[in-house]
This record gives C-alpha cells, sequence and structure tokens, in this order.
C-alpha cells in the first residue's frame, strides 16, 4: 500500500466563506484500492474539502490532481467524468420516482427512448455484482435509508466513479445496516475503488479505514496516518486539541415528583396509521428516562405529542399535573417544555434568519428584549453574544444566518435557547446524531447539568451507548408500544426488546 501512487492529491487547498476560513492550505492524498477516512470537528473543513473535490465548490487557491494529471472541476458533472462521485449525507434523490428513474436521472444516455426494462436489468445486475440489492422498479420512497443509501451509490458507480466520497453514510442508518455497508466498502476497495470516509464515529473508523487524515480549523493536524498505529483517544486528541473524555461521570441523585406524566396515548403517523399504541410513561424532576428502539418505531410521534407538534387521539400528557397534550405548541413552551428535535434544520431552528433571531425565539415578548410590542435590537444582540460565549458557538458573528453554522454549532444554539429558557422537562431526540467527539462531550454535560437542577429530561436516542451513560431507566419502545423497562444496563435484553423478542427478554 505504501508504495502505490495516489489516485488523487489535493495540494494546498484555501476555501474562504464570509467571516469564514474553512480550509487553510489543506492537503489531501488517496491511493488506489484504499478506505481513507477524513476526521474532524464539526466545521473543521471537511465537507467543503470533499465538495471541492466533488465539483460543487472552486478553491480560492491549490492544486487538485487526479491520476497525476492537474484537474479544475466547474461542476458536479465534470468530477464524476473524472471518476469522482460524492454521496452525502441527505440524499439526493426523487421519492416519486423508481431507482432506475433516479439511477439514470442527469445523464445525457438515453436520449430519446427509453427501454425501462434493459436499464432496469442493467441495474439490478450492477447492484448484485457490489453486494448492493435493491428492486430496480420500486419507488423512492418505498424503499428503507439503508436501501436509498444503496441507489446513491449505485448513481456513481453506474456512472463509471472509482473515487467514492461517502460524506457521515452511517449517520442514518442502525447497527445492523452500518455493518452491511462496512462490508460492501471493503469488497468495493478490494476490487480497486478508492473510498473516502467522512465520519465522527472513531470505533467506525478504526474498524474500516486503512488511513487517516485528521483537520482541526481548516488545517491537517495529522496526514495519512495509519490505523494500526493509533487509537479513538489519540485520534480524539487530534481532533479538537484535547484529551477527550470517554465516559460520563453521573453522580448518583435521588429522583424528585412526578414533572412529566404520559397516559395510555395514542396517535397516528403522517399516513395516517397508528404510531403510538397506548403509551404510558413518567418522568421524574432530575431524572433522565432513556427510551430506546429502532428507528420508525414511534419514537418522533412520541416526541411531537409531548411538544404539541402533533394530536393524540387518545389519552393525555400532563406537565406537573395540568394537561399539555392536543393544546398549542406555545402552551408545552410556556408550562416549561423544553424541545431538542431530531431535526435540528428545518424544526430546531430557522435557517435563513440570524443567530440572534434563532436565540430569542422564546425570549423575544419579554424584558429587556421584549419592551411592549416593540423589540430591543441592541438587548436581543447582548443576550445572543452572551449565549454564543457561554455555549461556545463558534461563529463570526451573531448576524449571520443559522445555516452557515456546522452541525456542532448549530445544536449548541439550540440546547443554550432551550436550556436558557428555564424548563421544567426536556425531550431531547438524537441530541448527538452527527456530531463529533467534542461536541457530543458538550452536549452530555449540559444534559446532565439539567438533570442536577432537577429537570425532568426525556432522551431519545438511537445511540444504546449513549443512553446507557446518561439515563437512569431505560424505556424500550416497539411498533408503537413501550415492551420493557431495564434499569440495570442488561444491554442483551435491551436488544431483544428493541427487535420484538419480549418474550425471551423476560428473566425467569
Amino acid at each position: 500500500m505504501t508504495d502505490t501512487p495516489n489516485v488523487v492529491s489535493m495540494r494546498g487547498i484555501v476555501k474562504r466563506f464570509p467571516g469564514v476560513l474553512a480550509n487553510d492550505h489543506t492537503d489531501f492524498g488517496l491511493r488506489r484500492g484504499e478506505i481513507h477516512a477524513l476526521l474532524g470537528e464539526n466545521g473543521a473543513g471537511k465537507s467543503t474539502l470533499m465538495n471541492i473535490l466533488a465539483g460543487l465548490y472552486r478553491p480560492d487557491a491549490g492544486t487538485i490532481l487526479v491520476h497525476d494529471q492537474p484537474a479544475v472541476f466547474a461542476s458536479p458533472r465534470q468530477a464524476i467524468q473524472a471518476g469522482i462521485g460524492m454521496i452525502h449525507q441527505h440524499f439526493m434523490l426523487v421519492a416519486s420516482q423508481s431507482v432506475t428513474e433516479n439511477v439514470l436521472l442527469g445523464m445525457d444516455r438515453p436520449r430519446f427512448r427509453l427501454n425501462l426494462a434493459q436499464y432496469e436489468r442493467a441495474i439490478g445486475e450492477l447492484g448484485e455484482r457490489y453486494g448492493l440489492p435493491v428492486d430496480p422498479r420500486a419507488k423512492i420512497w418505498q424503499l428503507s435509508v439503508g436501501e436509498q443509501q444503496r441507489v446513491e451509490i449505485l448513481k456513481m458507480l453506474y456512472r463509471g466513479a472509482d473515487v467514492l466520497i461517502l460524506d457521515e453514510p452511517t449517520a442514518v442508518l442502525g447497527p445492523q445496516e452500518a455493518e452491511g455497508l462496512f462490508a460492501v466498502l471493503r469488497d468495493m476497495a478490494a476490487g480497486g475503488k478508492s473510498i473516502i470516509f467522512i465520519s465522527h464515529k472513531l470505533q467506525e473508523v478504526m474498524a474500516l479505514a486503512d488511513r487517516v487524515t485528521v483537520l482541526r480549523r481548516g488545517r491537517v493536524t495529522a496526514a495519512d496516518l495509519p490505523t494500526s498505529q493509533s487509537s479513538p483517544a489519540e485520534l480524539a486528541r487530534l481532533m479538537v486539541g484535547r484529551e477527550v473524555l470517554f465516559f460520563v461521570d453521573k453522580e448518583p441523585q435521588e429522583a424528585g415528583a412526578v414533572v412529566l406524566d404520559i397516559a395510555e396515548v395514542r396517535a397516528e403517523n403522517d399516513r395516517g396509521l397508528p404510531a403510538l399504541r397506548d403509551i404510558s410513561l413518567q418522568v421524574r424532576a432530575g431524572e433522565i428516562v432513556g427510551i430506546a428502539g429502532v428507528a420508525g418505531n414511534g419514537q418522533r410521534e412520541l416526541a411531537e405529542v409531548i411538544t404539541g407538534l402533533r394530536r393524540a387521539v387518545s389519552g393525555q400528557v400532563a406537565l406537573n399535573g395540568e394537561t399539555i397534550s392536543n393544546q398549542p405548541a406555545r402552551k408545552a413552551i410556556r408550562q416549561g417544555v423544553a424541545h431538542v428535535p431530531e431535526d435540528r434544520t428545518h424544526v430546531g431552528s430557522a435557517p435563513s434568519l440570524s443567530i440572534t433571531d434563532n436565540l430569542i425565539m422564546k425570549q423575544y415578548s419579554q424584558a429587556p428584549i421584549g419592551r411592549g410590542p416593540w423589540l430591543d435590537a441592541a438587548a436581543a444582540s447582548v443576550f445572543a453574544n452572551q449565549l454564543k460565549e457561554t455555549y461556545q458557538i463558534r461563529a463570526p458573528s451573531v448576524d449571520i444566518q443559522a445555516r452557515l453554522l456546522s452541525g456542532g454549532n448549530l445544536q449548541r444554539l439550540i440546547l443554550a435557547r432551550e436550556i436558557t429558557a428555564q424548563p421544567k422537562c426536556m425531550v431531547a431526540m438524537q441530541p448527538t446524531q452527527g456530531l463529533d467527539v467534542g461536541a457530543i462531550e458538550t452536549v452530555h454535560r449540559l444534559l446532565l447539568e439539567q438533570r442536577a437542577q432537577g429537570v425532568a429530561i426525556l432522551l431519545i436516542s438511537e445511540e444504546l451507548d449513549e443512553l446507557l451513560a446518561l439515563s437512569d431507566r431505560i424505556a424500550v419502545i416497539y411498533e408503537g408500544e413501550i415492551v420493557g423497562e431495564v434499569n440495570d444496563g442488561d444491554v442483551e435484553r435491551i436488544g431483544l426488546l428493541m427487535t420484538g423478542s419480549a418474550e425471551q427478554a423476560e428473566t425467569p
């Protein structure tokens, strides 16, 4: 491997955005047949660097060599023509079209007549060859998240890509789907494909990648580091510039009175089908109750019923004895419910508004920011800057749009806004999804601080290690029902309950 020439060489790449130096003379090299991980904190410049390689951005300075030939990509089409394809974290598929139609979309051929059966066969054979089985005739909306990801990879392979860039590919996958993806990637690398793997999950990087390049604030802190010569602790230190604690120091604490009381709640999903089936659960003051479950078993609907974003068909949700279900979301907020949603961009924030506007969303009517019908812009700016410093939101100014923040900084913004409102209850759903180790450490610390202050916290997460580390109790949800509760950290029992094997999970 060490004597293999680079397929791609990026040298001295510089990319600036207003107020931000995303890449600061960054170097990166990729060899044939390797899986090369690109690590870094949220906002370190990883995605920007790869967007340059994929033709989405033009660098302000630096050079790109592909097979030792200079390359300048003005569009993703030109990058694909050079054999470079990128699979983004958020899929770019047309839900109403079939797998085959999505794969062919944007290609020059077929030009006039589409022999759909012929292309369906070709795409089906391509999927079988690379271990990416998917029905070529299925509509995208009918596929699981893992199957949709296969379609994105097939799109690139069909176009002849030899270099695949995968941006946070496991952020939306369950453990079994992630393992299946890893097996596919290993086979592809063994067959001569070169893969760039962007991830925050250090254990995945150690298990999958041959080499690692680490970025911190746009600069390379470790280049071409063999994973066999490193460790998760060393990689974390290189990412954030300090030692990172991989354990959670949770103090024992007696829970107080019941704050959140969910009683026999039924609710439907967006398609009108049953999503919650007689859910009953209580969360006490100073307690973190975790909800474990495979994605799509009612977690989102549960969070939305509690926070007033979805109506319950029957049953009720009460906060400190007062009903908040089937009431406007504003009532839940006034009663002291904080919400850290799974979709931090479209639900947790207003991406086109400034950081200041997002931070004052729960304070705009209160003094000193709100003065009768008027808003004191100076007071709002002072308030936003205080939270920016306290919660270490990295941004050049509180006046920039929230959409320009990295995932970790946007999550800090949401937590800052929700915590500053002094909640009695917090519903946190996937609070660390897609975050780097430093940001995860911050989120865990903030949640435990709220627990110590007596806030009742419902923690909904697909990260079992996170639930085990933070929760005082774990309730398992399966097909919209609470099928069991675990207080002793029995991972095997939790796993059985999550997959519907409640009978096997019962202890004798």
